[in-house]
C-alpha cells in the first residue's frame, strides 16, 4: 500500500468493512471502559490504540504522526522537575508561611491555601499542587482542632480553576496549546484575567457557606504559631536550584514565540538542567539512584494513557467521523460563531464533570479544527479555543470524579477519617462550577463575539 511510503494512508479495513463504524465501535468501547474505571485508563487506552491499527483504520505511521509529542513532552519534563523541587520542602514552607500570616485564623487560613493552591497549580499542575498541599492542610486543621472538608473542598475548586489560567496548568490546556499552536504568554493574556474574576467570585459563595462557622481556640492556633517554616526546608542548596530552574523555564515559556521553540523543549531542557545541578557533584552510583528516582516520579500511566488515546482519536478523526459530527454541530448553531463557541463551553464543562477532561478534549480539538473552513480559517477558532479550555478545566468542578486532582484530595481525606461522598459535594461543587461558567461565558461574549 502506498501510504505507508508517502504518509497518505488509505484505510484497508480487514474484511473490507467500513472505516467509519470500525473506527466509531473502537472509540466508543474504549471510552466506555476507560469511564468505567475497571480496568487502568493507560492499558485500555494503549489496546484501542492497537485495535485502530490492527483493524487497518490506520497503519503504525499514521498513529505515530496522530500522537501530540509536544504535550507529552512538556507533561514529563515539568513532572520531573516537580520530582525534583519537591525534595527540598518549598511547598510545605509555603503552606506553613500563609497559615502563620493570618495568625492561624481558620477563615485567613482557608483563604490562603486557596490562593496558594490555585498559584502553584497554574505554574505546575494541580494534581502535583494537592498532592503537595492536601497533606498540610490535614495536619494544620488537626492541631486547629476543624473540620478538613471545608479547606480540602475549596483547595479542590481552586486547583483547577487556577490551572485553567496557563499552558502548563492542566493537561487539557497543555494538548489545547500544543494543536492550536497557543503559547504561554497566550494562555496568559487571554484566560487570567477571567480566571482572577473567577477566583473571587468563588471565594464569596464559600465564605457565606464556611466562613462564619469556622472558628479554633487561642489554644489550638498557638499551637499552629509555633510551627517552623524553616524546618520543612530540607535541602538549602536543591531550593536555589529547583527556584532558579523554574523561573528560568517560566521565562523561557514566556519567550516561546520569540525563541522560536516549542514548549516541550523548554520544559525538557530545564529538566535536564535540573538533573544535571542536582547530581553534578555526586558519585556514579548516587547519580544513578537520584535520576532513577526522579524517572520514576513520572506518572508515566498518564503518559502512555496519551499515546493510546491520540491513536485512538486519530483513528475516529483520518476515517471522517469528526468531519461529520463537526457539521452537524454547525448545522446545529446555524454556522453562528457566538452560539457555537457557547455550545462548546458548556457542552465541555458539563462533559467534563462526568468524564475524564482529557480524553474529551482529545476529542473535540480535531473536531473544533474541522469547523475552521466554516468560520474562515485558524485565526477566527481562538473564542472556540478559549471556550473549550474554560469549560474543560472549570468543568472539572462539577463532581468529585471530573478531574483527577478532585480523586487525589478525596483519596488523602478518607485517609484521614473525613471521607468526601459523591452526592454532598455534588450538591455544593455543581452549582458552584455553573456559576463559574456562567461569569466565564459572559467574558467570552463581551470579549471575543461580541
Amino acid at each position: 500500500m502506498h501510504g505507508a511510503l508517502t504518509g497518505q494512508w488509505i484505510p484497508r479495513v480487514i474484511f473490507g468493512w467500513d472505516p467509519l463504524w470500525v473506527s466509531g465501535a473502537v472509540f466508543v468501547v474504549t471510552y466506555a471502559v476507560i469511564i468505567s474505571e475497571r480496568i487502568n485508563r493507560a492499558i485500555v487506552a494503549l489496546l484501542g490504540a492497537g485495535l485502530m491499527i490492527f483493524s487497518g483504520v490506520l497503519n503504525q505511521q499514521a498513529a505515530v504522526r496522530g500522537v501530540d509529542f509536544n504535550t507529552l513532552g512538556l507533561l514529563a519534563g515539568m513532572m520531573v522537575i516537580v520530582a525534583i523541587t519537591r525534595r527540598c520542602g518549598v511547598f510545605q514552607y509555603v503552606a506553613i508561611w500563609s497559615a502563620k500570616k493570618v495568625r492561624a485564623e481558620p477563615w485567613g487560613i482557608l483563604l490562603m491555601f486557596s490562593l496558594v493552591t490555585a498559584f502553584f497549580s497554574a505554574f505546575l499542575d494541580n494534581v502535583t499542587t494537592v498532592l503537595l498541599i492536601a497533606p498540610v492542610t490535614l495536619l494544620i486543621t488537626e492541631e486547629l482542632k476543624v473540620n478538613p472538608y471545608p479547606y480540602l473542598f475549596s483547595e479542590i475548586l481552586f486547583s483547577n480553576i487556577g490551572g485553567t489560567a496557563t499552558l502548563i496548568g492542566d493537561p487539557p490546556n497543555i494538548m489545547i496549546g500544543s494543536a492550536a499552536h497557543l503559547n504561554f504568554m497566550d494562555f496568559v493574556v487571554n484566560l487570567a484575567p477571567i480566571v482572577l474574576v473567577i477566583m473571587v467570585a468563588t471565594l464569596v459563595p464559600i465564605y457565606v457557606i464556611y466562613g462564619r462557622r469556622l472558628h479554633a481556640t487561642e489554644e489550638a492556633r498557638g499551637r499552629v504559631m509555633h510551627f517552623d517554616e524553616r524546618e520543612a526546608i530540607t535541602d538549602t542548596r536543591l531550593l536555589k536550584q529547583s527556584l532558579f530552574v523554574l523561573a528560568l523555564v517560566i521565562l523561557g515559556f514566556m519567550l516561546a514565540h520569540v525563541l522560536r521553540v516549542e514548549p516541550a523543549t523548554i520544559a525538557m531542557f530545564g529538566a535536564s538542567l535540573l538533573l544535571l545541578l542536582d547530581n553534578w557533584p555526586r558519585k556514579a552510583e548516587e547519580q544513578s539512584r537520584q535520576v532513577h528516582r526522579a524517572f520514576g516520579e513520572v506518572e508515566w500511566v498518564t503518559i502512555f494513557f496519551f499515546v493510546g488515546l491520540f491513536i485512538v482519536v486519530a483513528g475516529i478523526d483520518r476515517s471522517g467521523i469528526l468531519k461529520i459530527l463537526a457539521h452537524h454541530v454547525l448545522d446545529l448553531t446555524g454556522d453562528s460563531l457566538p452560539v457555537t463557541a457557547m455550545a462548546v463551553m458548556w457542552v465541555s464543562a458539563i462533559a467534563s464533570s462526568i468524564v475524564d477532561n482529557i480524553p474529551f478534549v482529545a476529542t473535540m480539538i480535531p473536531l473544533v479544527k474541522n469547523m475552521g473552513p466554516t468560520f474562515g480559517g485558524p485565526d477566527a477558532l481562538l473564542p472556540l479555543w478559549w471556550a473549550l479550555a474554560l469549560g474543560a478545566c472549570l468543568g472539572g468542578n462539577g463532581t468529585i470524579i471530573g478531574a483527577s486532582a478532585n480523586l487525589i484530595v478525596a483519596g488523602f481525606s478518607e485517609r484521614a477519617g473525613h471521607p468526601i461522598r459523591f452526592v454532598p459535594f455534588l450538591l455544593q461543587a455543581f452549582p458552584l462550577m455553573l456559576f463559574s461558567v456562567a461569569i466565564a461565558s459572559l467574558y467570552l461574549y463581551l470579549r471575543y463575539l461580541s
